[in-house]
């Protein structure tokens, strides 16, 4: 049974153009991501999922350079893109991880991870009821669970946000929530980076580490932003 992981971006954010590739300190924001990834899972089982436009050419020659798989697919309908990866790379479980989530936490992967290892869920996911910071969300789908379901998507919202229809009917499929019980406090915060004061909050986050990042999980980052204030 193979479990993989899919980053989903691309490169032209309305609100803040090239941020998967932006860098801070010298890296950029895909390599925190995939170095957090690679903490729980081999760099094989990883695929950053892109669009076949122009636009996210640097993305695809981002990842060639590095070694690491990307898959090209449609730029509206990021759904079918995420269910083409899946399929392509022969994925019974498909993870799904946004592309501005530079602060995923590699214990809470390894933990969701061990989930599905008892396959005996259709979806797993730790955004019901967002007691996680947003910029730490993991969604875990089975493909052919998924792929039965996909014909239903007709509204764009569905094609654009590729679990919302799962969380509109919360009636289909066998389901295991994950709630923060870690670091409750935590929740509420914003560490996705969707806008220009999102990276500078990223980058003062890094600045203040002095271990390695992906050391720094919900508790450690949480005390970090705190730190920040005082």
């Amino acid at each position: 049974m193979k479990t993989g992981i899919i980053v989903l971006c691309r490169y032209n954010s309305s609100r803040l153009p090239g941020k998967i590739l932006k860098t801070i300190q010298g890296k950029a924001v895909l390599q925190y991501i995939m170095e957090r990834l690679q903490c729980t899972v081999p760099e094989g089982n990883i695929v950053v999922a892109t669009s076949v436009e122009p636009s996210d050419n640097p993305i695809a020659e981002y990842c060639s350079a590095k070694g690491w798989n990307c898959f090209r697919g449609d730029l509206d309908n990021v759904s079918q893109r995420f269910l083409g990866c899946a399929l392509k790379y022969e994925m019974e479980y498909a993870v799904r991880i946004n592309g501005d989530n530079l602060f995923l936490d590699p214990e809470l992967l390894s933990s969701m991870l061990a989930i599905v290892e008892g396959d005996r869920f259709d979806f797993i996911t730790n955004v019901k009821d967002r007691t996680f910071p947003i910029g730490m969300s993991i969604e875990i789908v089975r493909t052919p669970f998924y792929k039965s379901l996909i014909e239903r998507f007709a509204e764009d919202a569905y094609l654009e946000h590729v679990t919302l229809y799962l969380y509109d009917h919360p009636e289909i499929g066998r389901r295991q929530y994950v709630y923060n019980e870690r670091c409750p406090e935590a929740k509420g915060l914003k560490l996705a980076v969707d806008e220009a004061k999102d990276f500078d909050l990223a980058s003062k986050i890094i600045g203040k580490m002095n271990k390695l990042h992906t050391f720094y999980g919900i508790k450690e980052i949480y005390h970090l932003i705190t730190s920040l204030n005082e």
